[in-house]
Formats: structure tokens, sequence, C-alpha cells
């Protein structure tokens, strides 16, 4: 089955539906619930509030469920649905909230602030002639203010270094993307990394125009960094997976209680980097729509996993809107990877706090720092297409482990870290040489203004003690160097020349990374094996 026929098959599991639009009439059920509700607001002993205890009880119906369907009140399903949807209104800046001012970071392309002129390091001093400098403000509220309809206007006033007066200006707020990619560049001359930091609607479309950017400029080969990611809509990882793999190869399928939820699909052999060799990137956090991507990868043996075991997502919800703008999220199937694995690790009805606690059980067993602490279950033996043995159980996981990197933390890098220091200290200083850093070309040009490692170092444990009351301490500074210089570089690369420059800094030192570099030298990745191939063997 093509791949698209396929998806115009599943398009109705993850849009969702309406409450009145829905397939099943709620009969009795239904009817039990308004009577009592009814009751209450017309017989009760005392005068209650219905909306709210209506509200109570169907938080109370959900939380006895899988972990993962939710109940969504109205007034939070705008900002819930607007990350994923990939846009907001709003006037397109990104800034930092340090000494209680907000100072603009990135000033997004073509976005409502740069056509009336703000710049980065610039001081938002009032909004809507209401001082919001000085003052204890928190990230909520100052977004909250900031964004709004389309085609509203907001007010700011703003200091800039070279004006001696508060410049006004009046911002039109319009469409803003959320932008799913968070880094892509060129490695090595030939290796493009992709950071992607969640599944949103747009993120296929930016995933393409970002790999086809890096094959024009080089790469043959393609690092996919999915750590973090906690997934979002399943569509963007299918047709993503359809852009690596050959004609015919499953990607994933979804099977539930009811028939019209069981689905599979299949890649349909237009995909532009078939040819391509792909290392994927997963950790503890990876989730959902990453796991689906990861272990199309994996079971077709197209590419190498590298990392630690993936969360273990692997429960399919579907939005359902209910009259009163409120929405549900209800699980209507499981994920399936192409050997057969069950995505989803295990649960209990009703009973969320093992489950939340599962992560944290990991650490405690030891299985973010040594692949022996990992139990497999071998009941769930499973076979990829060139006959590899992958397990089931929960989450993918990889064919490179890589435990987290431990060394350089000591007890000065927990304490300044904690205190926000290493991310203060390196806007502080991107902010005091913004004219000299926004000449810099690219990260390799920026990084030759800086002050060597050990000006660097220095100025930080002053910056430190002066600003955060933290004693330098030597021994330990030294114990902890390479961590700390790196990510100051990386910090101060990100605010001078955005978030795709940290990636390409910090990764110069992180394990994960040049693990996947490592398997590209040694020809450890697999090229395209066609279906047919396979069973010819």
């Amino acid at each position: 089955m093509p791949l698209i026929l396929a998806f115009v098959l599943a398009l109705g599991i993850f849009i969702g539906a309406t409450f009145f639009g829905s397939r099943k009439s709620y009969g009795p059920v239904y009817d039990k619930i308004a009577s009592i509700m009814h009751l209450v607001n017309e017989d009760y002993v005392d005068e209650i509030d219905t909306d709210s205890l209506l509200e109570a009880s169907i938080e109370e119906i959900i939380s006895r469920l899988d972990p993962h369907s939710s109940y969504i009140k109205a007034e939070d399903l705008q900002a819930v649905n607007d990350d994923l949807d990939g846009q907001f209104s709003g006037i397109g800046i990104s800034f930092n909230m340090l000494t209680d001012t907000i100072t603009v970071v990135e000033v997004i392309s073509g976005g409502p602030s740069e056509k009336v002129g703000l710049l980065p390091g610039d001081r938002i001093i009032s909004i809507n002639d209401t001082i919001v400098a000085g003052k204890s403000i928190s990230n909520e509220n100052i977004i909250k203010q900031l964004r709004g309809d389309k085609g509203t206007k907001v007010k700011l006033g703003v200091m800039r270094d070279n004006s001696p007066k508060l410049l006004s200006y009046e911002v039109t707020r319009g469409d803003i993307p959320v932008a799913s990619i968070d880094a892509s560049y060129i490695s090595d001359g030939e290796t493009g990394y992709i950071k992607i930091n969640k599944f949103a609607r747009n993120t296929y479309s930016e995933f393409l125009n970002s790999a086809v950017d890096l094959r024009n400029k080089g790469a043959k080969r393609f690092i996919i960094d999915l750590r973090g990611n906690g997934g979002g809509f399943m569509e963007p990882a299918v047709f993503m997976a359809n852009e690596f793999l050959p004609e015919g190869s499953s990607i994933v399928s979804t099977h539930g209680r009811v028939e019209d939820v069981d689905n599979e699909m299949f890649a349909d052999g237009t995909g532009a980097f078939q040819d391509a060799e792909i290392v994927v990137i997963l950790d503890e956090f990876s989730a959902s729509a990453s796991e689906i991507f990861a272990g199309a990868i994996q079971d077709n043996d197209r590419g190498v996993i590298v990392g630690r075991r993936s969360f273990g997502k692997g429960l399919v919800q579907r939005q359902i809107d209910l009259p009163d703008k409120s929405a549900l999220r209800l699980t209507t199937a499981r994920y399936y990877t192409p050997s057969g694995r069950c995505i989803q690790k295990p649960y209990t009805l009703g009973s969320n706090l093992a489950y939340s606690m599962e992560i944290a059980d990991r650490f405690r067993h030891g299985e973010d720092f040594n692949a022996d602490s990992i139990k497999f279950d071998k009941s769930q033996t499973f076979t990829t297409l060139g006959g590899r043995t992958v397990y089931g159980g929960g989450g993918i996981m990889p064919d490179i482990y890589v435990p987290t990197d431990t060394s350089g933390i000591s007890s000065y890098y927990i304490d300044v870290f904690n205190a926000g220091l290493l991310q203060k200290f390196a806007f502080s200083y991107a902010d005091a040489n913004r004219q000299t850093l926004k000449k810099a070309k690219n990260v390799k040009s920026l990084l030759a203004m800086l002050p060597s490692d050990d000006v660097l170092l220095q100025d930080f444990a002053y910056f430190a003690k002066n600003t955060g009351k933290i004693p330098p301490r030597w021994y330990y500074i030294n114990l902890s160097r390479n961590l700390i210089v790196s990510q100051l570089k990386a910090l101060i690369a990100r605010d001078a020349l955005g978030i795709s420059a940290y990636y390409e800094v910090i990764n110069e030192s992180d394990n994960a990374f040049k693990k996947a570099i490592q398997q590209f030298k040694l020809g450890n990745t697999n090229v395209p094996v066609t279906i047919d191939k396979l069973k010819s063997k």
C-alpha cells in the first residue's frame, strides 16, 4: 500500500473528531452523568459550582486510564495546541530575563519585530506604557503580554546602547513559526547534522528543507539527533522515515480494540535520501514519534541507532474536541515497529506514580551508566529485516550504547549550574561584546574572537563569585575545566549566532555525537537493502 494512501486511511486517528460528530452514541452513560449533575444543581442542600465539579469528575475519570490519556481544559487548549501546530501569533523575538530586564536575544527573520527595527541586545523597558523593567515578572507573564491575536498591536519602550533616549516601537502581531529544527549544519565536510526538538505539523517540511540544503553543501551522510524529543504528531515521523527507506519497507503499524484504528504504513519509494548513510541518536527522553522513526530505521537495518534506551511511549491518542472548547486526548491504539515490537513500556491502569518514576528508576539502577544494567525481556524477542535480534518491552534500545557522560562534574560545577551562572555569564559576555561578535561569519570565526580558555575560565570564576556568591575552588574548577569552558563557548555562540551554533560547538565534546561520526568512519552504517534482495538470500 503506498504511503500516501495509508495516511488517508489513518488520518482520522491523529487529527481527531468533534464531540457530536464522533462514531458512537453515548447513550445511558452520558445520560447518567447529565442526570447526576442536574440533580446536584437543582436539589443539593448548598449551592454548588457544578462546572468545577464536572471538571474534577472528568479529571478523576481520565486519571484511572493509561498515563497518556488526558483532559485539556478550555483555557489551556490553545497553548497546548500552539506548540504542535507549528505557529502562534506574537511579535517574533526570543528574549532573556536577566537582572529583571527583558533583553532581546534573537529577532526572527521576516517577523513583525524585524519589520519595525528591533535588534538583538535591545532592552524592553515597557509594554503598552506599563513599566516591566526592574520588576519580578515571570516568563509566562511576559509571553502572555507579547502574544496576542494576529493583527493586534503592542507598544514597546526600548533602550538601546547607542541611544540615550527611550525608543518607542509599535509592533503588529503576526503568525510566528515554531521551529522544530534546533540545529542544521555540516560537520567534517560531509556529515549533515540535524537536531529535531519535536514532531509538529511543520516538522517534515523543515526537515526536508534542512536535509536538501545540507546535501547541496556536500553532506553525504546524516546524523539525526532526537535526544530530548518527546514526539508529537505521527505523520512527520513517517514521512521522514520514507525519505530513507526503499519502496515497500514497513514503517509503523497501529492496532487497537476497534478495527478502524488498525493500520500499517509503508514506504512508497519516493525518498530523496535512500542512498545516504544515517545514524540516529536517542536518549531516555526520546519518545513517541521519535521512537517510530528510530524503530523504522533499526528494524529495516537501514542505519545505526546510537545513545541510550528511549522512553517507551507507544500509545496513540486521538484528540476529541468537546462542546465547551475543551478537549480529550484519548488513547485508541498502540504503535508497533516493523518487526512487531510494541514501543510502549509497561504501565498499570490508574497508577501513574510508578510510571512517572520509571526514568528515575533507570538512573538508580545504573542503566544510564552501564549497558550491563539493562535487563532485556527475553520473552519479547523480535527479528529485524536483516535477521538481527531486537527486544520489545518498551522503548528502542540503541545498537551502540553510549552512557551518560559524568566526566567533569564536580561539586563546584553543580553549584554554578544550579544557579544558572553559566547562562548568565555567557549572555553577559555576548551582550557586552555584541558589536564585535556580530562580525563573526560562522562559529569558527566567532570562537577565534573569544579569549583563551584560561582567561575565559578565570573570568567566569570571578563572575560566579561576584554575581552568584559562589567562591572559586580551583581544585574543583580544574576538575570541571573542559566541561565549563565547552559550555561557556557554546552558550556564547548561541547568544551571538543562534541555537544551531550552540550544538555546533557542544557536539565537539559530546560522546554520542563522536560515536556517531566513528560509525561512519568505520563503515558500520548500513546502506539500503531492498526487500526483494533480502528475500532472495
